[in-house]
């Protein structure tokens, strides 16, 4: 078993383990007796990975004699609404859930984020634990203390930093995600090899015949490295004041594109199309090498992650509408959008400068 130990220190200490086994969901139970993070627990889960999972490991636990009980949303991210944290909130209510239980998120970054804004505000606050079942959760999204759902005008706009007392990950799981899931989810996984880890980068480039197979020792590297990336960029910058905004890249303009087209393009899609024209924007400054540019979108073509009916989003006709919509995101600072961008692969910085116009140029050259 990997134990990667992220340790949070803010006005107290909030550091938690993450473990990484193969078949750890098994085990979940003896995790839970062991570490008593709550009386019993709510499993926030959407329908398709509660079928898959949630009740077997509901079984499991009262196999254990610890008391839960399965909570479900419908699947998407369109669930990421306060309509549906009312709901959950309601049900835990009704279920007579006090502030000495727990929430356990089970399944992909929208139940993390559903899931863990609910504990957060539910009673003032009660503890909870992610347990990820896609690419995106394992590799980035369940770690960080991130929290939230979407409004009319963007996503994540309401939400709470707020650490989980534990995550685990069971790579094993990644055998039921839809392709589709799986290959998008790498958009993540190649964020952190484009702008800080050279050496996750080129494990991508050398393994994809492998990690297309999903190769269980590949798979478990990856996920590993990624998550020691992460960890290392939240002990330093926990509430996102500097260090950590370097983890938005592609993110901008992904969650104005994911807002655009009402959430029909996944998250993964639309992060892999910022990265793209971000990095455009770089290459028209001088500011990233068009060679490097090519290694990167070689990458996000070769593992197929945006599907060509998406392409046409990013046409400069919709340029001011996506700009609009960059504004009033949650990164977006005295007017001025912030963009990552890598400088060469496994480096990076934060732009402030690019305008409108730069963006939209940016928009003709990709078309």
């Amino acid at each position: 078993m990997i134990t990667i130990k992220a340790r949070i220190k803010n006005q107290q200490d909030q550091s938690y383990p993450i473990l990484i086994e193969d078949g750890l969901l098994q085990k979940i139970p003896d995790l839970l007796k062991k570490g008593a993070y709550g009386e019993k627990y709510a499993i926030i889960t959407d329908t398709n990975v509660g079928k898959l999972y949630g009740q077997t490991l509901n079984a499991k636990m009262a196999a254990k004699g610890i008391q839960s009980e399965i909570i479900t949303f419908p699947s998407g991210d369109q669930s990421k609404r306060l309509e549906i944290v009312e709901k959950i909130a309601n049900r835990m209510l009704r279920k007579k859930f006090d502030r000495y239980d727990a929430v356990i998120t089970l399944g992909g970054g929208v139940a993390g984020d559903l899931g863990g804004f609910v504990a957060s505000i539910y009673m003032r606050g009660i503890s909870y634990i992610h347990i990820p079942t896609s690419v995106v959760a394992m590799c980035d999204s369940s770690i960080g203390g991130k929290t939230g759902v979407n409004l009319e005008g963007g996503k994540n706009l309401i939400g709470r930093i707020e650490q989980p007392e534990a995550v685990f990950i069971d790579p094993s799981l990644l055998k039921t995600l839809p392709e589709s899931d799986f290959i998008t989810g790498m958009a993540e996984v190649l964020k952190y090899g484009a702008i800080m880890d050279s050496g996750l980068f080129k494990l991508l480039e050398k393994s994809y015949p492998q990690i297309q197979k999903r190769n269980r020792n590949i798979l478990n590297k990856i996920i590993e490295r990624s998550v020691k990336n992460k960890v290392s960029v939240i002990q330093k910058d926990v509430n996102e004041k500097g260090l950590r905004k370097i983890l938005n890249y592609g993110h901008t303009l992904g969650h104005a594109l994911e807002k655009m087209s009402n959430y029909k393009i996944s998250h993964g899609e639309a992060i892999a199309l910022g990265m793209k024209v971000v990095n455009i924007m770089a290459v028209q400054q001088s500011q990233l090498s068009q060679g490097d540019n090519d290694r990167i979108n070689n990458l996000i073509d070769r593992y197929q992650i945006i599907h060509p009916k998406n392409i046409a989003t990013i046409h400069h006709r919709n340029s001011h509408k996506l700009w609009n919509l960059m504004n009033s995101d949650k990164k977006a600072k005295s007017g001025s959008i912030q963009f990552v961008i890598p400088t060469s692969i496994g480096k990076h910085l934060i732009a402030t400068s690019f305008t409108q116009k730069d963006f939209t140029q940016a928009l003709k050259n990709y078309a």
